[in-house]
């Protein structure tokens, strides 16, 4: 699939002049800097080094000082809370948060996390008999319940009160509950607007600890569960979220909960400095996958275990899962791949939409990013579970998913979600409806680029011999990567393999070589491009070709190198 390069439009001169000067930095990086709003030295500095001082006042947050006294009255009272989360790893890393921070000083204390299949998203009517059966006063509901409008009155019917801690879009009226902690709340002033729902919960306990004068250190070491909550949860890594996200990294990779560093072992990341694409790719689906295929119960088990053979038990039996995960949902995709092609798909639709009643719900998510990659459309993939159409949709980049699902929301039972990614539900009578529908409105909204697969380029560099290990070393200190700080891409024109590229890998499907700015340079940087191997012909003999990357470092042998990572190769 050809994909478009985006250069971004080069910063105010005056601006990356004063960076580069100030910094004592390369005007390539002072140009990232201020693509990134930062744009004088303070700036840099707090970028640079981020402080745990830094974070905003948690009481800003509308409602926070009602859900402060209504959580000191439970733990005064000595009553039963419950901690009610979501069975993703945002809301089982949420239960796990304020599972293992309250449970030191309180016992009156248990978890909940509904059932994908029984009870599906949010908060459930069973969980709420279960919280009534078993005499629980009040729930603390993470990653969910903005939308629980009757199930918020159905609570009340059982005496139960109910905090609510959640970070996706509200509808146009709120719960009738204790406390809406939510910072999309249009009402709401916090300042930051992007936090994960454990994100939401670390705020919650933050204010309860300086409204107790309780020290913060207990509570920043559990920071490792805020930072896996942010990378599986794809939101931004800018803000009080970059805060975050460093100091979790810092826990994650030193002290990690024992829940926690069982997964990281059996990933094998245990030898290794981990980052967020390590949590997305690694530690953040094994999580998942508990919720995804059996019970989110089992993840938060998982996070709030304090034995290690405790741990190791369950975290093996998530891992098993994981891989029962992995052959569903390839065999799946490749069902519903050949579902388009035999169903001949309109190719000027502008989405995709397929459906089969015995595709497993728990995976359908991951296909619906993986049809992404063959059909670059907003796409839908639904299944039948308890009687109606369940659905994942994802979206294409800058599209805004979440307004064409409410555009149809007329058709659907219930919905919920983000710009890229929701969930609905819908009757079977109603699916060939919500397809049209949903086409409309997508055709309507969509621009043309926007159907086109973009990699947002960052900077173009002329010359190799501006990639040094000093350098490397200021573009390491852009990390933690992620949503709106992503790693920096570069691009570089009319380059030369220096002679020595080869195909690599069983069938020849990759290919390494070392790049020159001109034939005969001497300063050489070396290249890898994963699935590339098929351009070798194009790229050899001194041909020119215009190159995409990042810069890595490769470790090789107990020597350490600078290397290309190949996004995509155009030659001439």
């Amino acid at each position: 699939m050809d994909k478009k390069w985006q250069l971004r439009a080069k910063e105010d001169k005056e601006i990356v002049n004063s960076l580069t000067k100030n910094l004592n930095i390369d005007e390539p990086l002072a140009n990232i800097l201020a693509q990134r709003n930062i744009h004088n030295f303070e700036e840099a500095r707090k970028f640079f080094r981020p402080s745990l001082n830094d974070l905003h006042d948690p009481f800003l947050m509308k409602d926070m000082d009602k859900a402060v006294e209504r959580l000191n009255h439970a733990i005064s009272q000595h009553q039963k809370i419950l901690i009610y989360g979501d069975y993703d790893v945002d809301g089982t890393t949420s239960v796990a948060l304020m599972y293992n921070y309250l449970i030191k000083f309180h016992k009156e204390l248990g978890f909940y996390v509904p059932n994908r299949y029984d009870e599906g998203y949010g908060i459930s009517y069973r969980g709420l008999d279960y919280a009534d059966e078993n005499g629980y006063d009040l729930i603390i509901a993470l990653d969910c319940g903005i939308k629980a409008m009757e199930k918020a009155k159905y609570a009340q019917t059982k005496r139960i009160d109910l905090i609510i801690c959640d970070h996706h879009t509200p509808g146009e009226s709120l719960p009738d509950a204790v406390a809406v902690l939510d910072p999309k709340r249009k009402d709401c002033p916090y300042p930051y607007k992007h936090l994960s729902g454990c994100g939401v919960g670390y705020k919650l306990l933050q204010a309860f600890t300086q409204n107790n004068g309780l020290p913060e250190k207990e509570l920043y070491n559990l920071l490792d569960l805020v930072v896996v909550s942010i990378g599986s949860d794809i939101v931004p890594i800018t803000g009080e979220n970059r805060i975050l996200a460093h100091y979790g990294l810092k826990i994650l990779n030193r002290n990690p909960q024992t829940g926690l560093k069982t997964i990281i072992n059996l990933a094998g990341l245990d030898e290794k400095e981990m980052i967020i694409s390590d949590i997305v790719f690694k530690i953040g689906p094994r999580i998942n996958a508990a919720g995804r295929m059996e019970s989110g119960k089992t993840a938060v088990e998982l996070l709030v275990s304090k034995e290690e053979s405790t741990a190791l038990t369950i975290a093996n039996q998530i891992n098993e899962i994981n891989d029962t995960r992995k052959t569903l949902d390839h065999d799946i995709t490749d069902k519903a791949l050949n579902q388009i092609k035999d169903t001949l798909q309109d190719k000027d639709k502008k989405t995709t939409v397929v459906y089969s009643e015995s595709w497993h719900k728990g995976v359908i998510g991951i296909v619906a990013s993986r049809l992404i990659e063959h059909h670059y459309k907003p796409t839908v993939v639904f299944t039948k579970s308890n009687g109606v159409l369940s659905g994942s949709a994802r979206s294409v980049q800058g599209f805004n998913l979440y307004d064409s699902i409410e555009s149809c929301s007329h058709l659907l039972d219930d919905f919920g979600g983000h710009m890229y990614a929701a969930g609905l539900t819908l009757k079977p009578e109603n699916l060939e409806e919500f397809k049209r529908c949903f086409e409309a409105h997508v055709a309507k909204h969509i621009l043309p680029e926007q159907l086109i697969p973009c990699i947002d380029v960052d900077i173009e560099l002329d010359e190799m011999n501006i990639i040094t290990p000093r350098f490397y070393r200021i573009l390491k200190q852009f990390a933690p990567f992620g949503p709106e700080n992503m790693k920096p891409m570069f691009v570089s024109k009319n380059v030369y393999d220096s002679g020595w590229a080869k195909q690599v890998g069983k069938n020849k499907e990759h290919l390494k070589l070392r790049v020159v700015s001109k034939p005969g340079d001497g300063l050489a940087i070396d290249a890898i491009g994963f699935g590339f191997g098929h351009v070798y012909d194009k790229i050899t003999n001194y041909q020119p070709f215009d190159l995409c990357y990042t810069i890595e470092e490769n470790v090789f042998m107990g020597k350490t190198s600078l290397q290309m990572m190949i996004k995509d190769i155009k030659p001439k």
